[in-house]
């Protein structure tokens, strides 16, 4: 336990650099932006393009891990909606407190969290996990998110919705780097060294700026969320969607994982270690810049990420402990 705190230690106390370095006004709230801009559409793509070119293409079209984890995002959005919509939470909060619960930040900081503690194979069904999450997760719950829209009050439907999503994925730099890295791993092809090069730098800063980020965006959304009076979170709008994130996320995923071998489907111990771990990651820090979007109670949204990420570091560390254990 000591060797996996030790391990997970350095990326979570990058988070709280970043977190601390944005609430003590070392760095700009309008810097945040910046810094998002450079992970998102240079760094990571070049981290992502990486793996996905060092991984056997077979891992990179998992069906049935794709399957396994999509069943389990589909039944954890459909349990936090059932559990939480009700009073002044609507179908746009709910939502998105759902996309929190089912939407691990696999991209900012489990991929290079796990590769450290499992090794590069850890790669593999992680990558798998982010098409699911982006591609589906994100545009049900944007879908869902309608529900509760007029459109004659100038709304979308939940149709449009999804459409306007899936654009958003289309324009999203993550999905094609793991593609390319997928196309070169199947032909094996390689990059020009200058160019292997320029990659290789832009990948190995994606981790720390990553992680840095993450605790940027959370300081700004809670410093944001605080400056809105128009309303208070309580805090049973928030701690229990973040438990259900670290605790029964990845219980489930365990649980049907387990359930599909039995029944002979085909999923590599390996994978459904690296899929359980991934699913008690805490929540994706890019909600909130999604709720916030679509008008979405950020506060809530907000809050559900920063206690999730804070708890993770000895939930996640005790699940590494029992999954690597078994």
């Amino acid at each position: 336990m000591l060797q996996i705190l030790t391990v997970a230690f350095p990326f979570f106390a990058l988070v709280l650099c970043g977190y601390l370095a944005a609430r003590r006004g070392m760095l700009p709230l309008v810097a945040i932006p910046g810094l998002n801009g450079f992970v998102l559409f240079f760094a990571l793509p070049c981290m992502l393009y990486r793996f996905g070119a060092s991984t056997p293409i077979g891992e990179l079209l998992d069906v049935s891990l794709a399957l396994t984890y999509l069943l389990c995002a589909l039944v954890m959005v459909a349990f936090v909606v059932a559990v939480t919509l009700h009073g002044r939470i609507g179908w746009n909060d709910a939502a998105f407190g759902a996309l929190v619960g089912a939407f691990p930040n696999t991209g900012f900081m489990g991929v290079p969290l796990l590769v450290a503690l499992l090794g590069a194979k850890a790669a593999g069904p992680a990558i798998v996990t982010i098409l699911v999450d982006m591609v589906i997760t994100s545009s049900l719950c944007i879908a869902l998110s309608r529900l509760g829209g007029d459109p004659a009050q100038g709304g979308v439907s939940a149709g449009q919705a999804a459409k306007n999503a899936l654009k958003g994925v289309a324009a999203n730099p993550m999905p094609w780097s793991i593609l390319l890295g997928a196309l070169f791993s199947a032909l094996q092809l390689e990059l020009p060294k200058p160019v292997a090069a320029t990659v290789g730098l832009l990948a190995d800063a994606a981790s720390p700026v990553a992680l840095f980020t993450i605790g940027a965006v959370l300081a700004r959304s809670q410093m944001l969320a605080k400056d809105d009076k128009s309303h208070e979170v309580h805090w049973q709008e928030y701690v229990p969607v973040a438990l259900i994130k670290l605790f029964l996320h990845p219980l489930l995923v365990l649980l049907v994982g387990v359930s599909a071998v039995s029944l002979g489907v085909h999923i590599d111990k390996f994978a459904l270690t690296v899929l359980v771990l991934l699913a008690a990651l805490p929540s994706a820090s890019n909600v909130s810049l999604l709720a916030e979007r679509f008008g979405a109670d950020n506060g809530r949204i907000a809050r559900i990420i920063l206690v999730s990420t804070a708890a993770a570091f000895f939930t996640f560390s005790g699940a590494v402990a029992l999954m690597v254990g078994i």
